[in-house]
């Protein structure tokens, strides 16, 4: 379990301006966790806190009961707990993808026909073993996220955190890599913290916490969370595009559910609606 209490920190040497404002929160083990918000609303800056790569000013991170505070424990807490961020590029340090792959397992001293086992599982399960081979500088921005997914996989890591990873892609690319993460969540058990700012690829998630001025102000499941659509939009946040004809549907007198969040399930619903309206005239 990730165990978030009363988390501050600050950028600021003097702590005059927070970024993170006493956040406590709970992300158990096998969990797929959407974190949304708006820019400066200390999404990422959360995200860096799960593996150390940020330190709190006040409260505490605990990984399966190891405080990131403690600098003896920071090698175990960052094997457990994987960072992929916006930029594959920046992630890929080897002229070969196999060889990218193994840098993090090498890393860790493990041993060679582990590392290779490693290796081939985590291009398998990334659907990449067809290019071990290839030149990263050559595959398609997606396909160079899977690598650096895979090079995380590799470490074999009991929590994803992705920050912003489809950012950079286009709408192929943005599928492929939400398949990918479903996959290690659902089959592999791995604990998922997703940084997004598509709408959609929140609804997909177990949970959505949508963040603001450092602070948690909804945590809540895909379909209540998008239900608050006026709240949400207060925030500088849009919602997904079925959620949103739900509400304006509503809100022109239209009986209808406002926490779904799927086309077939919104179509099935307005044709209910429209015939219990056919039915009242």
């Amino acid at each position: 379990m990730i165990e978030i209490k009363d988390l501050t920190f600050s950028y600021d040497t003097e702590k005059l301006k927070l970024a993170i404002c006493g956040i406590t929160t709970e992300i158990p083990q096998g969990q797929f966790v959407a974190v949304l918000g708006h820019n400066g609303s200390g999404k990422s800056t959360l995200a860096k806190h799960l593996n150390a790569i940020l330190l709190p000013t006040g409260g505490s991170v605990i990984i399966d009961g190891m405080n990131t505070m403690d600098e003896t424990l920071l090698p175990e807490i960052r094997k457990r707990v994987g960072m992929v961020f916006q930029n594959p590029d920046n992630q890929i340090v080897a002229t070969m993808v196999e060889e990218d792959v193994a840098f993090g397992p090498e890393n860790l001293g493990i041993a060679p026909d582990e590392i290779r086992r490693r290796v081939d599982f985590a291009l398998e399960t990334v659907d990449m073993a067809d290019f071990k081979e290839a030149q990263p500088h050559n595959l398609s921005g997606g396909q160079k996220q899977r690598i650096s997914i895979a090079g995380i996989i590799a470490m074999m890591p009991k929590y994803i955190v992705l920050d912003e990873p489809t950012a950079m892609l286009d709408p192929k690319g943005r599928a492929e890599i939400m398949e990918t993460i479903k996959l290690l969540n659902k089959e592999q058990n791995i604990t998922i913290v997703l940084i997004t700012h598509y709408m959609e690829e929140a609804a997909q998630a177990d949970r959505v916490i949508v963040m603001d001025n450092g602070k948690i102000i909804v945590d809540d499941t895909p379909e209540m969370t998008f239900a608050n659509v006026a709240l949400l939009k207060s925030v500088g946040l849009d919602v997904p595009q079925v959620t949103d004809l739900m509400f304006r549907l509503r809100r022109d007198g239209i009986h209808i559910r406002h926490d779904l969040l799927d086309a077939d399930s919104c179509a099935d619903e307005i044709v209910r609606a429209l015939r219990e309206v056919s039915h009242a005239d």
